[in-house]
């Protein structure tokens, strides 16, 4: 509750209904409460309908997942396992084998020869 008990205040000009810019100083740090709450929403939250659009621009993104021959292994595993985190927040779950494999799969071609190995490996979820 924003305001208390009490209503927004309100004034009518020419039989149109406006609010009140808050006057108090607690009044004041109300309305700047308010404004940041709508901002969190928005930021952090959304509608459902964002949600969707966002999980499913990151279902894609992931399908799409490649790593680059300029970047490091611990670069390409980052932007992963951040796209992984993102989609857990969007309760999409993966197993911990099919990252993996992501990853593996992804590797820029002078890594071939070790991901073979590694892919053959049976132990891949550790």
């Amino acid at each position: 509750i924003l305001n208390g008990d009490s209503p927004v205040p309100t004034r009518i000009v020419k039989g149109v209904v406006h609010p009140v810019a808050p006057t108090t100083a607690k009044q004041k740090l109300a309305r700047k409460n308010e404004l940041k709450a709508r901002a969190v929403e928005k930021r952090f939250g959304g509608n459902i309908e964002t949600k969707k659009v966002q999980k499913s621009l990151l279902k894609q993104q992931y399908e799409n997942f490649t790593g680059f021959s300029s970047e490091s292994l611990d670069q390409i595993h980052d932007r992963l396992q951040k796209l992984v985190s993102q989609l857990e927040i969007h309760r999409v779950s993966l197993s911990q084998e099919d990252v993996n494999l992501k990853f593996l799969c992804t590797l820029p071609s002078e890594w071939k020869t070790h991901t073979l190995i590694w892919r053959n490996k049976a132990d891949l979820e550790e």
